[in-house]
């Protein structure tokens, strides 16, 4: 016989449990060295045990309450995505500063006032001799509580880069680009710089291809011949249907842009590829040859969507 599985408590649960222990001895020591008499010898260090058991009430309170945030927020559901890195040591920083703050209040009482003044100006020199590195750190902040991306997801940084999203740190957010090369980018330049993000809100995607056939070619034909070849192609959604439009229209030939579904941006190219050999292979079955620009056009007229 096997024995049977006994669920363990939650980590989190022992921390609760020291928490209250912790307050349990700030609260009660005091008044147990005054009515136990062999407790009587500790009655000198009263104030150092209390001070010392609320300041590791602090620090493991907010240990605790980082735990459970972070367990809470890193739980993979389907349709979220992850939570970024930065968030939770943005959590992880604020709990540290007020568990900090709380005990420094509590060791010096009434100094703290003029600890955090005299502080104020090597903290002002300081910030002056890395404020790069203060705007990369407030960019990620920002990066990351309003979430233009998330890990994963797949993204175009104009005038930077274009990949998939790795990591968000505090000072840099890595790339990986469809080559496998990892690109790290500085947060403020990224704050700057016209973010798209091919994977929100859902990772799928519409994106298109053109091409020019002879004017001779009904327009219904071309249609129907290049919509029946790109429905072919494995690579785009199978559930949404390409479509064809017109786009322009001259003696010297009619542009068509196709349009189509890509699962994945990281499958773009070959969705193209799928395509455009499609749509090759059924014209030259056909006998029709692609037109040939002889001159410069007007602009081909803009289509919504």
């Amino acid at each position: 016989m096997t024995k049977p599985d006994i669920r363990r408590p939650p980590a989190q649960w022992g921390g609760a449990a020291l928490v209250g222990l912790l307050l349990a001895i700030a609260l009660l020591v005091e008044p147990a060295t005054q009515t136990l008499p062999f407790l009587g010898p500790l009655s000198p260090w009263t104030p150092v045990l209390r001070d010392g058991a609320l300041v590791l009430a602090f620090f493991t309170g907010a240990h605790l309450v980082h735990a459970v945030v972070a367990s809470r927020l890193m739980q993979r559901r389907k349709g979220r995505r992850p939570v970024p890195k930065v968030v939770l040591d943005l959590l992880w920083f604020l709990l540290m500063a007020l568990s900090t703050l709380a005990s420094l209040s509590l060791v010096f009482r009434d100094d703290l006032s003029g600890i955090l003044t005299g502080s104020g100006l090597v903290l002002a020199v300081l910030g002056f001799a890395i404020r790069n590195v203060l705007a990369d750190v407030f960019s990620g902040l920002a990066l990351g509580i309003e979430a233009p991306f998330r890990i994963g997801d797949w993204v175009r940084i104009e005038t930077l880069a274009e990949g998939r999203v790795q990591e968000i740190g505090w000072r840099t957010t890595r790339l990986v680009s469809r080559d496998s090369t990892h690109l790290i980018l500085p947060n403020s330049q990224i704050s700057r710089q016209r973010i798209t993000n091919f994977s929100a809100p859902r990772p799928e995607y519409r994106d298109h291809a053109e091409l020019t056939l002879p004017a001779e070619l009904a327009v219904a034909e071309a249609q129907a011949l290049i919509r029946a070849a790109a429905a072919g192609a494995g690579s785009i959604a199978p559930d949404k249907p390409p479509e064809v439009q017109v786009t322009h229209y001259a003696p010297e030939g009619i542009s068509y842009r196709v349009k189509y579904w890509v699962p994945r941006h990281d499958r773009a190219l070959d969705c193209r590829n799928e395509v455009l050999s499609l749509i090759d292979a059924a014209l030259r079955e056909k006998g029709i040859e692609v037109a040939v620009r002889r001159g410069p056009w007007p602009p081909p007229v803009a289509v919504a969507g």
